[in-house]
């Protein structure tokens, strides 16, 4: 039988690695504390109240859908850039990039009545253009609130990364990952997995965390969410991460619209008078020779 595992918090990357190369899922267990979660929660409840249901079945008709998370919550930035999540989206994305990037920030409420999500991998989103030798994604979903198999929580097949496109799950096969609030689901971009159904009365609350390539198209477009000005008071870390920076040497420049002097054709870093990143840094007429093709 298949199993989701569950990890503490004091567990190692490579610990965790382990159990994302066997299986492309794992929760850690009391992964944010209780404080951190009450804060996260105070800030993602007065926006809901205001946000509107979705309006296909992928979305769902009963559920709340809220993104620009990293301009709205605190927490949210806090999250963003927890060791732990940075350390394993390296280890699952940085064979195939020069950088990783925030893909996704929405926080989602399921409401009662809600039915199944259709099961799927978020790869999919960009087609099938990319090679499944490449990992696109390393997903988190945070629990804001309790997640149990009848309140919606996110139903996940281990294992199911390296299945043919085609292989569909048995009943058996796919599990819920119930959590308490405060801990985390953590998995790859190529595992199948979905909403669960609601058959309570209460909202399923949870936090979408995605990072990705440094190359490929964001989901959601950080720069609008997140324009300059909202950006100009984060971190270094944290706006390299959501996409104020280069995803390779010659990928993501910036140059001033208003024609300022020593912003052209320079690194996004610029901008905001940051230390350009390793990513950022200009490439050789003999590194574009050499680079695979």
């Amino acid at each position: 039988m298949p199993e989701l595992v569950h990890l503490p918090p004091t567990a190692s990357p490579e610990e965790f690695m382990v159990v994302l190369e066997r299986d492309a899922a794992v929760v850690c267990d009391d992964f944010i504390s209780p404080e951190l979660t009450a804060k996260l929660r105070d800030e993602l409840m007065p926006i809901f109240e205001a946000g509107p249901t979705g309006a296909d079945d992928f979305s769902g008709y009963k559920t709340k859908r809220i993104g620009a998370l990293i301009a709205r919550s605190s927490a949210v930035r806090e999250i963003a850039v927890n060791p732990l999540l940075l350390a394993l989206s390296d280890a699952v994305l940085g064979p195939f990039c020069q950088s990783i990037q925030m893909h996704l920030t929405q926080a989602v409420s399921i409401g009662p009545g809600e039915g199944g999500q259709i099961l799927h991998r978020d790869r999919g989103l960009w087609g099938g253009w990319i090679p499944r030798r490449i990992e696109t994604q390393l997903g988190t979903m945070l629990a804001v609130t309790e997640f149990t198999h009848e309140n919606g929580a996110t139903r996940v097949v281990p294992g199911s990364q390296v299945w043919d496109k085609d292989r569909q799950p048995e009943p058996h096969e796919i599990l819920s990952a119930e959590m308490k609030p405060g801990s985390i689901l953590i998995y790859t971009g190529t595992v199948i997995h979905g909403g669960g159904a609601n058959t309570t009365d209460e909202d399923r609350i949870g936090l979408l965390m995605h990072y990705t390539l440094g190359w490929l198209r964001q989901q959601e477009n950080q720069y609008l969410s997140c324009p300059p000005e909202i950006a100009k008071d984060f971190s270094p870390e944290l706006r390299a991460l959501i996409g104020y920076s280069q995803g390779s040497p010659v990928m993501g420049f910036y140059s001033s619209p208003k024609g300022e002097s020593g912003l052209e054709a320079v690194p996004p870093e610029t901008l905001f008078g940051d230390k350009p990143s390793q990513a950022s840094q200009r490439i050789s007429a003999e590194d574009v020779v050499k680079a695979p093709r």
